[in-house]
């Protein structure tokens, strides 16, 4: 029998959130998960401009897709002079408002947390922008890539002649992630103090606490981790490796005595534990070259599944280097039940479960809305009249 509860951990919560692209989106779609009720705010004919970054998804936009389940959406002309009205009436139910609209875009429509603190004192207010609500840089825009490159992540990341961005949105993910536990260290203060608060949260600022590694690494002017493509810059062996069939395998090494097991049951040449080359990490990643010419001999003699079963035999931790098409079908996946249909204006799509896995109570997976798909619905919750609403959308306000 299933202990999974009904209610969710955010049941009763309400997040009114003026956001775009990925950062908000995501850390509100989060909040979304644990049974908090979202209302997106999008400009009227448009959107959240996700909306348009691709077709991929049987028509709709494959970020978007991602980011905006079970949340309602509200279209609104925030420039209209009925927006005002409805924001307010918004916010007087509201226990978070997120924002990351243009830099001081928020403060001008009068949604900064000081000029609602006063009306609002349990609103938990969060703005996520690129670089911070306050210093040289604070009017910066700022997308993805950029502060990929202004954290100082294209340094290390890529060949040695050429840097290379991440293949996702990293920048907006961390930044999404740390907006998502702020929040909910916020909404457990207040429950403590009976007051909200406000949080500032910079992308660049959640791309160094990722950085600090390579950071401390490179400690007063030392050399900073080398670009080593998809291999660790510091540690070696560890990263992928050719097979003889073509295929690559992941690999990597955390001590001697893996080494030691890597050259005797990998490799099968147990000699090599001692060679002096080899004989800590430092050493092996000063000796690259002549250990990955020894690596290449061994491995063209096999498959890459051939490769995998000796690693997991010498208990060296590997891995495959799959393609899309691989993780949509990945057994462990598959075995975990961690796949689900979400709804969408084009049909059920496929959706990954939250990570996290828990008997406590069942994650919501609620539908991708379509744009305005609940203005009528919700201005009616607010007060406004049929009639009144019919206006709001002869004007395009809605």
């Amino acid at each position: 029998m299933s202990n999974t509860s009904s209610s969710r951990p955010l049941d009763g919560i309400t997040v009114v959130t003026l956001e775009h692209a990925i950062a908000a989106p995501f850390c509100t779609r989060q909040l979304a998960d644990l049974g908090a009720r979202v209302i997106k705010i999008e400009r009227p004919g448009s959107g959240d401009f996700a909306r348009a970054y691709d077709e991929r998804v049987n028509g709709l936009a494959s970020h978007f897709v991602w980011t905006n389940r079970s949340k309602e959406s509200l279209t609104l002309d925030v420039k209209h002079p009925d927006a005002a009205q409805v924001l307010a009436q918004l916010l007087q139910e509201a226990d978070v408002l997120v924002q990351n609209l243009a830099p001081g875009a928020a403060a001008r429509l009068g949604l900064s947390h000081e000029a609602l603190q006063a009306a609002h004192p349990r609103l938990i207010v969060c703005d996520i922008s690129g670089y911070g609500n306050d210093g040289p840089y604070r009017d910066k825009k700022a997308y993805d890539l950029l502060i990929q490159s202004e954290s100082g992540f294209l340094s290390v990341t890529g060949s040695p002649d050429t840097p290379a961005k991440a293949g996702c949105s990293i920048a907006d993910i961390a930044a999404g992630m740390y907006a998502y536990s702020s929040i909910l260290a916020a909404l457990i203060q207040r429950g403590k103090t009976g007051k909200g608060s406000h949080i500032d949260v910079s992308m660049l600022e959640s791309m160094v606490e990722w950085m600090n590694y390579p950071l401390y690494y490179a400690y007063e002017g030392a050399e900073p981790p080398p670009r080593a493509g998809a291999a660790h810059a510091t540690i070696y062996p560890y990263g992928p490796f050719l097979a003889g069939d073509g295929r690559n395998v992941m690999l990597g090494l955390q001590n001697e005595r893996e080494w030691g097991a890597f050259c005797r049951v990998v490799l099968q040449q147990p000699e090599l534990a001692a060679d002096e080359r080899f004989a800590s990490n430092s050493r092996r990643v000063a000796n690259r070259d002549a250990l990955r010419a020894l690596i290449d001999s061994t491995f063209s003699t096999m498959t890459a599944q051939q490769a995998l079963e000796r690693l997991d035999e010498a208990q060296i931790a590997n891995a495959a280097v799959n393609e899309m098409k691989d993780v949509w079908a990945h057994p462990q996946l598959q075995a975990r039940g961690r796949w689900t249909e979400v709804q969408t204006s084009a049909g059920p799509i496929p959706a990954l479960l939250p990570p996290g896995r828990t008997g406590a109570y069942a994650p919501r997976m609620g539908a991708v809305p379509a744009l305005g798909q609940h203005t009528e619905a919700i201005l009616a919750e607010l007060g406004w009249t049929a009639d009144a609403i019919a206006r709001l959308r002869s004007e395009a306000a809605v």
